[in-house]
């Protein structure tokens, strides 16, 4: 199976083609440049693998929650390849990739994963390892609130992630079952785990058409950042 997947939910563009469980990335640090790299990068992931997009079996891109303009782009890209493509799309969450980014880095078995949302708030998700299938999956549903009304559930200690946490870290460190590690609390969301998330739901079945591959904000009033 090959899979191609983008994630522009922050300042980090990333891309990813997992040719048959191998991966390739390609990342850049490129706030507001997202429109102007993204494609680049899915062209020179292909023309690296000496594939075409004739041997892609399904897209996937990273949903969201994030910046509004980033998700725009990674929606409308993946709609309008899928489209022109007739390929399938799996849309995964961006908090969901922070988190298996953080286990694969430091094998933490319990993260919460937080990204700036401005307006003082912040989206946030709470993940667990799922041992057997070793993906990281949802404890409670993700949500957006100001960072004072963050409670972390009392089952775990959670490792916070993402630049939600890094931007309230005083409050959050004062809080009870938080744990900031600085080797890893401060990584971007990227195309890499999305891919690795995304190929594991496609096996599973768990794939949209491209009208239904759309972003989710978690809140009805966004910034354009």
């Amino acid at each position: 199976m090959n899979l191609l997947a983008i994630e522009t939910a922050t300042d980090a563009c990333s891309a990813a083609l997992w040719l048959n469980g191998a991966i390739t990335l390609e990342l850049a640090i490129v706030p507001k440049q997202h429109t102007q790299k993204i494609l680049l990068m899915l062209d020179s992931l292909l023309a690296k693998a000496d594939i075409t997009f004739s041997q892609v079996d399904a897209l996937a891109f990273g949903c969201g929650p994030g910046s509004f303009t980033g998700l725009r782009i990674a929606a409308s890209v993946i709609q309008g390849l899928a489209v022109a493509k007739d390929l399938p799309v799996v849309p995964i969450s961006t908090l969901n990739a922070l988190a298996l980014k953080a286990y694969r880095i430091a094998k933490t078995a319990q993260v919460f994963s937080c990204l700036d949302a401005r307006m003082h708030e912040v989206y946030g998700g709470y993940y667990c390892l799922d041992e057997t299938t070793k993906q990281m999956t949802l404890f409670s549903p993700e949500f957006v609130a100001r960072p004072e009304a963050v409670n972390f559930p009392a089952e775990f200690t959670w490792i916070g992630v993402g630049s939600g946490c890094k931007a309230h870290l005083e409050l959050f460190q004062a809080k009870d079952h938080f744990i900031w590690q600085e080797e890893i609390g401060d990584i971007y969301p990227s195309a890499d785990d999305v891919a690795m998330l995304a190929a594991y739901r496609f096996q599973q079945g768990e794939y949209v058409s491209a009208e239904q591959a759309l972003p989710v904000y978690l809140r009805d009033k966004v910034t354009h950042t």
